[in-house]
C-alpha cells in the first residue's frame, strides 16, 4: 500500500499495524484508535493529512516519518510549480472567468504527489465566496474533473494558455 497525505488511516494501519503507536505519539487524540469501533469509523474518515494538522505537524513530514518506519521510500518535497503571474482570458471567454480567482489549484503537481485534484476542488468550492473563482492549472485537459463539476452543476469555462500550450486553464465556479 502507499502511504500519501490522502491516504485514510483505517487503510494505513491495516496494512502496517506497526504505526499505530507512532501515530498516537504524533496526534495523541488518535490514543483512541485502540477501540475498534472508533478505529473502523474515526479510521475510514480520517486522512494522514488532517492527523498531521490534529498533531501540529506538516503532512508532507508526517508521510514521510511513517513512510521510513514502513520501510518505503520517502516522497520527494516537491515545490508546486509556479503558474503564470499573468492569467490570460481568452476574448471569447465568459464574463465570470475576469474577476481574480480567490484559488489557484496546481493539478498536477496534486497528481505527482498522490492527490487527486477534484477533491481539492470540491474541498474549495466549499470555501468559495459568492462570485468567486477557482483556477484549476493541468498539464492535460482535464476531461473527467470538467463532467464532474458539469454534474455539479457549476460553471466551468476551459482554455489552453496561450504562451504555454501545454498548460490547461479551468476556471470553475
Amino acid at each position: 500500500m502507499e502511504i500519501t497525505r490522502q491516504s485514510k488511516l483505517f487503510d494505513v494501519l491495516e496494512a502496517y499495524p506497526s504505526l499505530e503507536a507512532q501515530i498516537v505519539h504524533i496526534a495523541p487524540p488518535f490514543k483512541n484508535l485502540k477501540n475498534p469501533v472508533l478505529r473502523r469509523t474515526v479510521g475510514k474518515l480520517a486522512t494522514l493529512e488532517q492527523v498531521a494538522q490534529i498533531g501540529g505537524m506538516d503532512a508532507e513530514k508526517l508521510v514521510n516519518t511513517l513512510r521510513r518506519a514502513a520501510g518505503l521510500v520517502e516522497l520527494a518535497a516537491e515545490e508546486d510549480t509556479p503558474l503564470m503571474m499573468e492569467i490570460p482570458i481568452a476574448a471569447d471567454a465568459p464574463e465570470w472567468t475576469r474577476a481574480e480567482p480567490q484559488y489557484v489549484v496546481n493539478g498536477t503537481d496534486l497528481l505527482r504527489r498522490g492527490e487527486v485534484p477534484l477533491s481539492r476542488v470540491n474541498e474549495l468550492l466549499g470555501e468559495l465566496a459568492p462570485g468567486g473563482l477557482i483556477l484549476l492549472a493541468t498539464d492535460f485537459e482535464p476531461s473527467p474533473i470538467l463532467e464532474a463539476l458539469q454534474k455539479q452543476n457549476r460553471r466551468v469555462y476551459h482554455q489552453l494558455h496561450p504562451h504555454h500550450p501545454n498548460q490547461h486553464l479551468t476556471f470553475i465556479q
